[in-house]
């Protein structure tokens, strides 16, 4: 997002913005000699920011007197006290919180101060401070509390400790510490620490094993830091003969299973009758995971070895995965049945059970409670549930909007000063902190956050300063109204139809891309360096330009929107083309190279639905779906027609005899 776009936003809402909402914004939208004043205060901030993030406390603090008045002052007052925490005073800190009260730089430090109160086990200024914590969604804070309500009441928050412990991908002090001293008092068993030692070999993450293991037994470490970096030495010379050796063959065999699966099966099977059943169970379902992310048909085989009571979410999952691929359907019904309440209610195990109630016995009449659970969850509001609504003949269209939003429900938006620093932050190129004060304070300025009629009020004023990720993103919140202007935005509409027009693309399917892709933030710019709406590498943007034949392409041209556009619809296009019109295969070739897909799609004739689920990275699995329920949606609303999803994404196979070669050129 552009400053020129925020500031095009404030111009024309002269009439409606005052100081009152802060001070630095109204430079924004007053005389062009005020504005220049501003210049160097907002030039302030942005230097501070920089400074913050390469730690550099004498620029800070040099700094900060310059930045005070400014509607990002608590900001720039954060960076600085963060900055050299660990050495100011407990009352500089309370002073902080005061000056700042009601902001999210004092709940963001206030996060700071307890995880730092936790780790010198200043256990007293802890519980002092913990009830002030607003935003409440830091684990290791939420480890300590459970640690001091241990020791202080005997609350047991055993529950609490799992569910945050193994949430967390990397080690951290406050939750191993409340495992620790839960596990010292028969609270958790040696079991749930040894599976955060399990998570951890599956994440790649032998610190975070080695912390649990230290909790539950500390002079196996050197043999786990072995099971992590040789695990087929450890398993040839290690005899499992019992509860402890067998937890490190185990963990071993997690690790080979990540990179040899095959060899993985081979030595679980060499060891499997001197695990314990969970081990055993545990260890074929592993197998079985990583077997079916190289979608091998011998998946099923090594889950068939498995009991269901042995295994997590995770790996009833890829279990019921499995099943889907290979059309085992009362192995997909028993995968989900076995999961926990929480799991199974959500959207992909509801359908797909209610879809195996009904494909265990296709001569049997229509299964009612197959039928209860589709409608459940049919609706408009993500894959699954717009494939429900397929599965019941209901038409899939765009809902009326909610009732017009009034002038002063706008107008209390306009005037929101947590509203107005995020747009502030986000026009100076601070992303990332803009985004963070916007959800704050939509989710947690005050109790409950906001009602809905807020915010379908801060997702108007973000559309209209054209800040479209917080536009979408704000309304996507609303658990009643469902604003599809909102939610499914049509920017540079002119641009985006006649290109897919002059090109032959299908405009909802552009949209539904550069809605997943983007959310239409035109200097957007991933971690590995895609750029644009459409997000395009620098390498394929050029490959692509010249094949389309766009003279003078330069690669700083990418960032422009119409260029932008452009390739990236060739781009598309020619990927389309080359997956046979598949529109779920050329999602998944935009976001993982062209080549993946096409080793995907070898084996048996499935279900697009099918297929998507078993795509064997997490990012593109979820990327193909979204872009295909984003497309139905726009489809929708273009062409005000009712669609089918299913029909869209179609079934997916190996590519027939006659079809083109593949075109080996695309990058």
């Amino acid at each position: 997002m552009k400053l020129q776009s925020i500031l095009a936003w404030a111009a024309a809402h002269h009439a409606t913005l005052t100081l009152a909402c802060c001070l630095s914004m109204a430079t924004v939208w007053s005389a062009p000699s005020a504005r220049a004043q501003s210049k160097g205060a907002d030039s302030v901030i942005v230097d501070m920011a920089q400074a913050f993030k390469a730690g550099d406390q004498k620029a800070l603090s040099a700094l900060l007197p310059a930045s005070r008045g400014h509607a990002l002052a608590s900001w720039a007052a954060y960076w600085e006290l963060k900055n050299r925490l660990g050495e100011t005073s407990a009352a500089e800190v309370q002073a902080f919180f005061t000056q700042h009260a009601n902001t999210y730089a004092e709940d963001r430090l206030r996060n700071d101060w307890l995880l730092l109160l936790g780790q010198r086990r200043d256990w007293a200024a802890f519980e002092a401070e913990l009830p002030r914590f607003r935003m409440r969604d830091d684990r290791e804070v939420a480890c300590y509390a459970a640690a001091i309500a241990w020791v202080k009441t005997a609350t047991d928050g055993s529950e609490l400790v799992r569910r945050n412990w193994y949430g967390q991908r990397d080690a951290d002090d406050g939750c191993a510490l409340a495992a620790d001293r839960l596990f010292e008092a028969k609270k958790l068993k040696a079991d749930d620490i040894w599976l955060k030692a399990r998570l951890g070999f599956e994440g790649n993450r032998l610190r975070a094993a080695s912390r649990a293991v230290e909790i539950v037994s500390a002079e196996s470490l050197p043999k786990v830091a072995e099971s992590f970096n040789k695990p087929t030495v450890m398993l040839k010379r290690t005899a499992v003969a019992g509860k402890t050796s067998g937890e490190l063959a185990l963990l071993a065999i997690i690790r080979l299973a990540t990179t040899d699966v095959d060899s993985a099966g081979a030595e679980l099977t060499r060891i499997d009758a001197k695990l314990s059943p969970e081990q055993r169970s545990y260890g074929w379902g592993v197998v079985g995971k990583y077997s079916n992310l190289k979608l091998d048909d011998n998946a099923t085989q090594y889950f068939a070895n498995a009991k269901n009571e042995h295994l997590t979410d995770d790996l009833l999952g890829w279990q019921a995965r499995a099943a889907l691929r290979a059309g085992r359907w009362t192995t997909v019904q028993s995968s989900i049945e076995a999961m926990t309440a929480s799991a199974r209610q959500e959207a992909i195990w509801t359908y797909w059970h209610a879809t195996a109630q009904t494909q265990s016995n296709p001569n049997a009449p229509t299964n009612p409670d197959s039928l209860r659970s589709l409608e459940r969850i049919a609706g408009v509001r993500g894959f699954y549930e717009l494939l429900a609504m397929d599965r019941l003949g209901k038409r899939i269209s765009a809902p009326a909007r909610p009732d017009t939003l009034t002038d002063i429900e706008r107008d209390t938006a306009r005037k929101h000063p947590g509203l107005q620093r995020a747009l502030l932050l986000i026009a100076l190129g601070l992303r990332a902190e803009g985004v963070r004060e916007w959800n704050y304070t939509t989710n947690l300025e005050k109790p409950g956050g906001m009602t809905e009629r807020e915010l379908l009020a801060a997702a108007a004023l973000a559309c209209s300063a054209q800040v479209w990720d917080r536009c979408i993103n704000t309304s996507e919140r609303t658990k009643e109204a469902f604003d599809h202007e909102q939610r499914f935005p049509m920017p540079f509409k002119d641009a985006v139809l006649a290109r897919s027009k002059d090109i032959n693309l299908d405009p909802a399917y552009v949209y539904g891309l550069i809605r997943q892709e983007s959310r239409f933030i035109t200097d957007a710019r991933s971690h590995v360096g895609a750029s644009g709406l459409m997000q395009v590498m620098p390498a394929t943007a050029k490959w692509t330009a010249k094949k389309i034949g766009l003279s003078g392409f330069k690669p700083s041209d990418i960032n422009d929107k119409d260029t932008n556009i452009q390739i990236g619809t060739g781009y598309l296009k020619l990927v389309l083309d080359d997956m046979g019109g598949s529109e779920p295969l050329a999602a998944a070739a935009y976001n993982a190279g062209p080549g993946r897909p096409r080793n995907w799609r070898n084996g048996p004739v499935l279900d697009g639905a099918i297929w998507a689920e078993n795509i064997p990275f997490s990012e593109t699995r979820d990327y193909v779906k979204k872009v295909a329920a984003n497309a139905t949606l726009y489809a929708a609303i273009i062409t005000g027609k009712p669609q089918s999803i299913r029909s869209r994404i179609g079934a997916v196979g190996p590519k027939g005899a006659a079809a083109p070669a593949d075109n080996k050129e695309l990058p």
